[in-house]
């Protein structure tokens, strides 16, 4: 939703809360705790087999 992936069109915190009943901060909270998953080592080798 955030990027578009789902319909071409990118989302902003406070739509993406109104879907989910939820603030947009703890929107923001997901996304980052999110991000920061997805840079941990162990993460990304699993990620990176998928891309090559």
């Amino acid at each position: 939703m955030r990027f578009g992936l789902t319909d071409g069109q990118p989302k902003n915190f406070d739509e993406i809360g109104k879907v989910y009943s939820v603030t947009r901060e703890r929107i923001r909270q997901i996304e980052s705790k999110t991000m920061s998953k997805l840079r941990h080592p162990s993460r990304s080798q699993v990620l990176r087999d998928y891309l090559d």
